[in-house]
Formats: structure tokens, sequence, C-alpha cells
């Protein structure tokens, strides 16, 4: 047992000071006999807690709605995208296509308008469809107010009705050149209907350079024509032939090949010594006679433009079948005249043809609306009407 304590006080000292002291000194006493315990950090927490719990009941509302509209946006998100897939994979089947067509489903919330079964539009983009001759075609074509055949819900579309359709055919240039270049021909846009075709052709073992213009047109309301113009083949600078069924048209001197026979004697002494050359000339007898004794008198008649005018209306091809060796000292090759008469008008116009036809719907109609030559390609406008893809109802 502890000793007991001697109070003793000072005469100065105030009993309430003493009271206070000795309260004090009581409870240091007290806290050294109780156990040690580790701090209570939860009672902040519980404090933050009271603190949400203070939030207004709008603002919690409103924090709760938001939430829930992101996860409905993000649940409308994923439908569309699987839906404009499963379309994609329809299409390319019923379609026989190379590569699924992309399908863009517009307009928002997506589950509202399937739950309607009713879509306002939808937009188709195929990379590659037959289109006749040419083969390489881009189809984009929107589709709007579909209406779709789902009798079992929206998980069970059987089809789709289309009131209308517009859309556009791009007939690339690029994709022009590489289907239709067997023969190193490229197509380049000239004008708002008109279309240049320029490369080479072979012929007989020779390139001959090929130039032709195509205007681009409507057939109907269903299809494109080409009408081809301006076709000529060069023999370099030598002879062109425009090939054709006119007396004017054949294999003719170039003014530049029909102008150096002023200086190219012996080619022209050639000329002079056939008789029915000299008549298709109309050179007079005295005039050759000089010609063909006297250089200088050569050199007066061949470069008269007269007689280049009368050289280039020559047709070359006539006097190679009944001059052949004449033709040969020109420096053509004969082989050249058996070849190129083969080579006529609709045997070449057919292949720079660009045309084609739209398909013929199994239900509903389908027309052009415009047609027109751009930059990179011949671009058609397609309108539709009353048209259904699968079963529409």
């Amino acid at each position: 047992m502890r000793a007991p304590h001697h109070i003793t006080t000072h005469p100065d000292t105030n009993i309430n000071d003493f009271f206070a002291g000795a309260s004090a000194a009581s409870e240091v006493e007290e806290a050294e006999d109780e156990p040690w315990a580790p701090p209570n950090h939860r009672r902040g927490g519980r404090r933050r807690r009271r603190r949400f719990a203070g939030l207004p009941l709008a603002l919690k509302a409103v924090v709760g709605l938001v939430v829930l509209a992101a996860f409905l946006t993000l649940a409308d998100r994923w439908a569309l995208l699987y839906a404009e897939r499963r379309a994609a994979d329809e299409l390319k089947e019923r379609m026989h296509l190379s590569a699924a067509p992309e399908v863009d489903i517009e307009g928002f919330p997506f589950l509202t308008q399937l739950a309607a079964d009713r879509l306002k539009s939808v937009q188709v983009t195929v990379p590659d469809v037959a289109a006749d001759r040419v083969s390489l075609a881009r189809v984009t074509a929107t589709a709007h107010d579909v209406r779709l055949n789902a009798p079992d819900g929206p998980t069970s579309v059987r089809g789709a009705a289309i009131p209308r359709l517009d859309g556009d055919v791009l007939l690339s240039f690029d994709d022009l050149n590489r289907e239709l270049g067997a023969s190193q021909v490229t197509f380049t846009g000239h004008g708002h209907d008109r279309v240049l075709a320029r490369g080479t052709l072979p012929v007989a073992g020779h390139d001959l350079r090929l130039r032709a213009d195509a205007r681009i047109g409507r057939d109907g309301e269903h299809g494109i024509a080409t009408q081809i113009g301006g076709m000529r083949l060069e023999i370099g600078d030598l002879a062109t032939y425009p090939p054709g069924t006119r007396a004017s048209e054949g294999l003719h001197l170039t003014r530049a090949s029909a102008a150096r026979l002023a200086h190219e004697t012996r080619k022209a002494k050639a000329l002079f010594a056939v008789e029915a050359v000299v008549r298709r000339l109309g050179v007079p007898d005295s005039a050759v006679r000089a010609a063909l004794r006297s250089d200088a008198e050569l050199a007066r008649v061949t470069g008269s433009p007269s007689f280049i005018h009368r050289v280039m209306r020559l047709n070359l091809i006539d006097l190679g079948l009944e001059h052949p060796a004449l033709l040969r000292r020109l420096g053509f090759d004969p082989s050249l005249l058996d070849a190129l008469p083969r080579l006529t008008r609709p045997v070449l116009a057919d292949r720079l043809s660009l045309g084609f036809r739209l398909p013929t719907p199994h239900r509903g109609e389908l027309r052009l609306r415009d047609v027109r030559v751009e930059k990179d390609g011949i671009r058609v406008r397609i309108a539709g009407s009353g048209l259904a893809v699968g079963s529409s109802g």
C-alpha cells in the first residue's frame, strides 16, 4: 500500500487551484492504470459517409440517371454493330459478293427503331460488283424508311421493304485501266461526258499507239452507252490508220513523214517510178520526167504544200496490195498490211466500250438518274422505289 499523502498548503494558495491540481493528478494516475489500445481511424470514414448521405435527393437521382443512360447507350451501340454485321453477311450471301459490304444504319436510338420494325435509313457500300464487261464497280446506296418483316420480334427479321432508294455507281478509271488494260490502254476523264483512251496495241509484232475519244451517255433508264470517235492507230511518226469503211479512211502518211520525202530522194523516186501513184498524185508527166533527171527539180516538186497534201491522201493499203515493194521502200512491214484491215472500227470499239446496264430487281424499280464523267471515274446516279430484300411481308 501507498503511504498516505500529507497535504500542506501555503497560506497564499487558492482552494480552487488546489482541487484542480488534485483532479489532474488523479486523471494522470488513472491513465497510467488503463491498458494501451490502437487508435481508431474509422471515425473520419463515418463522417464522410454522413457527409455523402447529406447530399440532396435530386442530385442522387441525376447521377443515377446518367449512369443508366450510359449503360443504355452502350447496349444500343452493341446492338447496332451486331445488326450491321449480320446485315452485311446476309447481303454478301444473297448477292454472291466476293467480300461483305459496308452497312451503316443511321438514327438514334437503334433499339427503339428495331422494336418498331422501321429503320430511318440504311446505307450500303459494295466495293466490287459485276457490271457486264466491267466487273469492278463501286456501288453506294441509301435506303430510306425501311420497313422490317419481323413477325416474332426483332430477332426474327426475314426481310425488308424499301419504299425509296438513292445512290451512285462509280466506274473508277484505276479499275478500268486494270481490267481493260490488256492492250495497255488507259482512260482519263475530259469534260462532263468524254473519256480519252490512250495507249498501245500490239499488231503484227509492232506496238502501235492507240488514240480514241469516247462519249458517255444514258442508254434509256437502265444503262449507259459508249460512242467511240476520233479513233486512230499511229505507226510511229510514219503513218496513221483510222479504221473504218469510207474510202478516205485507211493507212496514210503523216504530215511529217510526207514532208521528209523532199529530203529522201530514194523514196521520192520510188513513188514517181510507179505510174499508178503518179496518176493518183496528179503530177504532170513532164514534171515527173524532170524530177527523175534532176534532184533539185525533185526536191522542188516534193517540197510543195500541194504535193504533201496529195501524198497524205494516198491509201497505202491499196498501194501495198498492188505494189508491196513500194511499201517496203517507204519503211513499212508488209505484215501490217494484212493485220490492219482486220482491226475494224467495231472490233476496236468493243475493246474500249465502257457501257453497262443496271440489274433488274425481283421487285420494284431501279433506274438511272444521271451519268457524269468525273476526275476519278464515271459516276452514275441511281434511284429506286418499291424494292424488297428477302421476304418483305
